[in-house]
């Protein structure tokens, strides 16, 4: 390729042969060198701005700072994980002692089996929540939620101890109340007041009522006390007084055989004595009195209440 130049002032012209293209690739050459050098002067300048040993230092303790807080947060949730531990460890043993008390007054109230079973968990239930607006939901603190919970158990651990100590008083109350006769089988031979005496005939007071029987049968304990006397007496024979409390003694007399002695705790319905003719008597049946602070009372007030309270 040839290029042809033309002169205005002489009209002349010159003609380039094809080195002109080598001119051009080297004017080019030095033009991309020089510009790469200034580049590289500039960021080598700039290098010693920004990466130089204070920025170092800085990116250094701000790393230092970052792990430091970063191990003081894993110290508080590791503290936090072990109090919240300390508190459900604490719930759990106030449910279990809630439970015991549970299943304890089950026991005083006689409720029915599996009415209030305390060793399952209780039944639940009802519809899904499909339709919950997440986006309004936040999530319960959890100490918010456990003293929350906490604050309702030993509430019910009050109320639980008041309903046990009563109900612990009515057992109490209901096991010393003087109900119902002094046998499980036989019949009332003679009642309370005057009657004629079956040795004289003459008109006598009796202080208790009788009750005829099958020789040995059981004599039983019309409530709760402890047994105050166990032995002979003059026309009772073979006698048992059983205290109850608040002034009130029960009296068993003409045994056969006496099956308790002085100081045992009798409980309600329990066998005392087998029906025998001991002392003052005219065949197998028992003599039975009730006392309020040693005044006779008429047992057959105490022997219908069984039909009230049964």
């Amino acid at each position: 390729m040839n290029i042809i130049i033309v002169s205005r002032r002489h009209g002349q012209t010159k003609t380039f042969a094809n080195w002109f293209p080598f001119l051009i690739i080297s004017f080019c050459a030095v033009v991309f060198s020089g510009a790469g050098y200034l580049g590289y002067q500039w960021g080598k300048s700039s290098d010693n701005t920004v990466f130089d040993l204070d920025s170092a230092d800085v990116w250094s303790r701000e790393l230092n700072n970052q792990q430091v807080e970063l191990e003081n947060v894993r110290n508080f949730t590791e503290e936090q994980i072990q109090a919240l531990t300390v508190r459900v460890g604490e719930l759990q043993a106030r449910l279990t002692r809630l439970d015991a008390m549970g299943e304890r007054l089950v026991s005083v109230a006689n409720l029915g089996d599996g009415e209030f079973d305390f060793s399952v968990a209780p039944a639940l239930g009802g519809p899904g929540t499909e339709n919950l607006d997440e986006a309004n939901y936040l999530p319960p603190d959890f100490m918010s939620v456990l003293d929350e919970l906490s604050a309702r158990i030993e509430d019910r651990e009050q109320q639980l101890s008041v309903l046990e100590s009563f109900l612990g008083d009515r057992k109490v109350l209901m096991d010393t109340f003087i109900a119902g006769r002094p046998i499980k089988r036989g019949w009332m031979s003679s009642r309370y007041g005057y009657r004629t005496d079956p040795f004289n005939g003459k008109r006598a007071w009796h202080d208790g009522v009788d009750f005829a029987g099958r020789d040995g049968s059981d004599i039983i304990a019309v409530a709760a006390g402890v047994v105050t006397f166990a032995g002979k007496k003059s026309g009772y024979g073979n006698m048992i007084d059983i205290n109850h409390g608040n002034g009130y003694t029960t009296r068993y007399a003409h045994a056969k055989e006496l099956v308790v002695k002085v100081g045992d705790v009798i409980k309600k319905g329990q066998t005392v004595a087998l029906m025998g003719s001991t002392g003052r008597s005219t065949g197998p049946h028992v003599h039975f009195e009730v006392m309020n602070l040693n005044k006779r009372q008429d047992p057959t007030q105490f022997i219908n209440r069984a039909a009230l309270n049964n």
